[in-house]
């Protein structure tokens, strides 16, 4: 199904997809199973690499929650429509098709149970059936646009000319996996807006003191519920010995904006002050870093106390005094002074406007013919197979118009 370059070979096809990752490989599918003569371009030497390195190996393929809430966007409708029309149910009937065992994690999360190489293997053998061709090592050096509905691609393997062109490049996250720009630089060329990027599902990072205060705990897990900008998480977080991480850091990271602070309940699920007040009566001798230390992971109690919470013992406490240790225990303030960045986000905020492109069929608006999946459209889910679920969708939209 791959190929080698053939610098000489002019060829035409009916649709073309660029990029080779979870919405390329979707489109191919469903586009070749209409009868359509499908090419999948990709610069890299394998298919799918974020595929295969998602989810720890395991790639969390979908999210059984999966509803627009979770998704992200200038337009938060935009993406209703593919959703609902390829939906996870879809997309496990495919696993179990290929008996592909699978487990749900936590929070409606799927994995293999084995390895995420099954779900490439799996969406190269569809592709494979309805006679999808995929060739990889293949760079595309220049898009014309000759006629309306003809495009025609100047590539290292030679020139394509086709009646459909998608762009499934993704954005600019993990560049080490051949993370690039190049379906934004296709989105201008051909007249459309992008909305601003920025990294994604992405570790923050403490500077100054803030660092200073914590950067020894690094390796250090608890569980908090973390709000900033009207969104709410609640998951592990992680310290790192560069600022903060975990499932519920990396949520919050795609609504953080440089200059926001972040509050952090340290005890969620529990009323702090009803919780403090239950402790002074039943635990008066003890010290408030013993008592944290009985529900928070006793370094990270000893921290609190010795920088924003005056330990001693529980009866020395007036209520005026348990209210403001309540309200630091529930609102923990933490200003992060940036982002790891592209090179560990998971996922790329922004992209390509979703007013220039059609919500049925992820075709331009612009430009018949040319059509926009997956990361490189201004959609963004959330942590755990909601970005997955969106290629899956939005790759089957484009497929099935082409």
């Amino acid at each position: 199904m791959t190929g080698e370059p053939h610098a000489s070979q002019t060829s035409a096809v009916d649709v073309v997809v660029l990029g080779a990752g979870a919405a390329g490989l979707m489109c191919a599918i469903a586009a070749g199973a209409r009868g359509r003569r499908v090419l999948v371009l990709d610069h890299a030497n394998k298919v799918g690499k974020k595929i295969l390195m998602s989810g720890g190996g395991r790639c969390n393929f979908t999210n059984t929650g999966t509803t627009p809430a979770n998704y992200l966007g200038a337009n938060p409708h935009f993406c209703k429509s593919a959703l609902a029309r390829y939906t996870p149910t879809d997309f496990i009937a495919m696993v179990e098709r290929h008996g592909t065992a699978y487990h749900e994690k936590e929070l409606g999360q799927l994995f293999c149970d084995e390895s995420s190489k099954q779900i490439v293997r799996m969406l190269l053998e569809e592709a494979d059936a309805v006679g999808a061709q995929v060739r990889t090592h293949c760079t595309v050096e220049s898009v014309e646009q000759p006629g309306e509905r003809h495009f025609r691609l100047r590539t290292s393997h030679g020139t394509l000319e086709c009646g459909a062109l998608v762009v499934a490049t993704g954005g600019l996250s993990i560049p080490s996996m051949g993370a690039s720009g190049f379906g934004y630089q296709l989105a201008r060329q051909f007249g459309h807006d992008l909305r601003a990027t920025r990294a994604g599902l992405v570790p923050l990072t403490l500077s100054g003191t803030h660092l200073e205060r914590v950067q020894d705990l690094s390796g250090l897990s608890l569980e908090v519920e973390i709000s900033c900008n009207g969104a709410s998480f609640r998951n592990a977080m992680l310290v790192t010995h560069r600022g903060l991480s975990g499932p519920a850091v990396l949520q919050i990271s795609s609504y953080w904006q440089p200059g926001d602070d972040l509050r952090v309940d340290l005890l969620p699920g529990r009323d702090a002050g009803d919780w403090l007040t239950a402790r002074q009566r039943e635990r008066a001798d003890a010290e408030l870093r013993t008592v944290l230390g009985e529900v928070l992971p006793r370094r990270f109690a000893q921290r609190l106390c010795e920088v924003w919470l005056p330990s001693r013992p529980m009866k020395q406490y007036t209520p005026a005094q348990l209210r403001e240790l309540a309200d630091t225990l529930a609102c923990w303030p933490v200003v992060p002074s940036g982002t790891e960045g592209y090179r560990t986000a998971e996922v790329t905020l922004g992209g390509v406007d979703t007013d220039g492109l059609s919500s049925t069929t992820m075709m331009s608006r612009r430009v018949p013919g040319l059509y926009f999946i997956g990361e490189v459209v201004d959609v963004t889910g959330w942590l755990g197979g909601y970005n997955f679920q969106w290629a899956w969708a939005s790759g089957h939209a484009a497929g099935s118009a082409v």
